[in-house]
């Protein structure tokens, strides 16, 4: 019997991924990429960079980049929290996460955005853990209450204790990286461990044009030094901070990511490091920078297949939404980014729960992009030959006018060749008005309540509790505030 076919998307050619990475060497080469701080410049410089002082541009040849690619591992695995389950980044395996550092939650009840506190946050990771499709969590909500110096190791903080996926998080300060890793290293046992099976995916955004911060570009430094994966997320918006074409824009997206990919190597060759990126097409007529447009999809498919030429893992913000509510504008703009996304064998895919331009969670959409997942993992599984012959001895079998709902077949088979949703409405039109007319954000919103109903287990020994608490109280009391807020189980 043959293999399942893995459907494939690709929008580029080979020649023409060839000769944008072409012109992103020259970029880097001629024109040079802005770094702040002196670390980043101090370690590319020693690497066989030429750093201007007057201008903090750092001008890389290719042979140079070339020997960053040469070390950069082609693929990595993450492990949850108990380290028995193991997730590889490699090749077109795809795993979606929620989206990361929301600074609102969608209140259903009130149909309204707002700032969420830790019972969001604590709902959020919660409701993470019963979703099965979204293989990765992710700090995807800042609190309002607690100082935003430290908001960075609290989200973290509470995801591991109520979440035991590996997480996709990042730093909001320099200061924020040393907690943080000990709280992973807390769960793992010690910095070796946490090295030999990664719990958490640190993001790091430059700014575009061609620039990253001192905060980016430490971030880099400290996750390739601790043997954390390092997530690059290139955020160029055409025709504003970016060319408007979108070979234009790939070519500075490549630039961007190239240059972190340097940095991370000249740091500690062999750094688990990932070609990624929240890029968009930006609308002139409304002054916004839309997720779910065609032209953000096709820049972030492109995008991982110059990442797939380079041999890396890959990495896009896809498979989320512009509405500000649950509507229809939602569910299209998710379901088709997600199906691209999962096509393009992108290997972290972002973006589950969002609305609003990346700065909103909703739990209920959350759990509908859960179904959706689900359809796109069931996609490019492709289409199997279960049985030889596939269908003549059954058709032979078959009395006339009988049918095969009772065969042993069916039974057999039905679940492993179909999805089977929980919220997706396929009944018929008198089940759904003798149920009350509801929405699917309705149902969602059903389905949150349910989910969250069951008591929470905690999912680390109390020993480990306390010593999470123990570096979250100290950085707490560095940052200058005496508590961190209650949480309950």
């Amino acid at each position: 019997m043959q293999p399942p076919l893995r459907p494939v998307l690709k929008l580029l050619t080979d020649s023409l991924v060839g000769e944008i990475l072409d012109e992103a060497f020259e970029v880097l080469e001629r024109v040079g990429v802005f770094f702040e701080g002196r670390e980043a410049p101090a370690i590319l410089a020693g690497a066989g960079a030429r750093f201007n002082s007057a201008t903090q541009r750092v001008f890389m040849p290719r042979d140079i980049v070339e020997r960053a690619l040469a070390t950069a591992p082609h693929a990595f695995s993450m492990y949850d929290v108990p380290g028995d389950t193991e997730f590889p980044v490699s090749g077109d395996t795809i795993h979606f996460d929620p989206g990361s550092a929301a600074l609102r939650i969608f209140d259903f009840g009130t149909q309204a955005e707002r700032e969420a506190t830790t019972g969001d946050l604590v709902a959020f990771h919660r409701l993470t853990q019963r979703l099965d499709h979204f293989h990765f969590q992710s700090t995807g909500l800042i609190s309002s209450d607690i100082p935003q110096v430290a908001a960075d190791a609290y989200r973290l903080f509470l995801a591991l204790l109520f979440c035991s996926k590996p997480v996709v998080t990042g730093t909001f300060t320099v200061d924020g990286f040393r907690p943080m890793l000990d709280m992973l290293s807390a769960i793992r046992g010690g910095a070796d461990a946490l090295r030999r099976k990664p719990l958490a995916i640190f993001d790091a955004c430059p700014s575009p044009p061609l620039r990253w911060s001192a905060l980016t570009s430490q971030s880099i430094i400290d996750c390739a030094r601790a043997g954390i994966p390092c997530e690059l997320v290139a955020m160029p918006l055409t025709g504003a901070t970016a060319p408007v074409t979108l070979t234009g824009a790939l070519v500075q997206h490549a630039a961007e990511n190239l240059a972190g990919i340097i940095l991370s190597q000249a740091t500690a060759p062999g750094a688990p490091v990932v070609f990624g990126g929240s890029p968009a097409a930006f609308d002139m007529k409304s002054g916004s920078p839309p997720m779910g447009a065609m032209e953000t999809m096709m820049i972030d498919s492109a995008a991982a297949q110059i990442g797939k030429a380079l041999g890396v893992p890959t990495h896009a913000y896809v498979g989320l939404s512009d509405s500000k509510c649950l509507d229809a504008q939602a569910g299209l703009e998710t379901g088709i980014g997600a199906v691209l996304g999962a096509l393009s064998g992108i290997n972290v895919i972002s973006g589950g729960g969002m609305i609003d331009y990346e700065t909103t969670q909703s739990l209920e959409k959350l759990v509908l992009d859960d179904e959706v997942c689900a359809l796109a993992y069931r996609l490019v599984r492709g289409i199997e030959q279960r049985e030889e012959p596939m269908a003549l001895a059954l058709l032979e079998e078959i009395q006339e006018g009988a049918d095969f709902i009772t065969h042993e077949h069916t039974r057999k088979w039905y679940r492993l060749e179909h999805s089977i949703p929980s919220i997706i409405d396929r009944g018929n039109a008198q089940q759904w008005m003798a149920e009350g007319k509801p929405t699917i954000a309705e149902r969602a919103s059903w389905r949150v309540s349910e989910l969250l109903s069951a008591p929470a287990v905690p999912l680390v020994s109390d020993e480990v509790e306390g010593e999470l608490r123990s570096v979250m109280e100290s950085y707490a009391k560095k940052c200058g505030f005496r508590e961190i807020p209650k949480y309950t189980w």
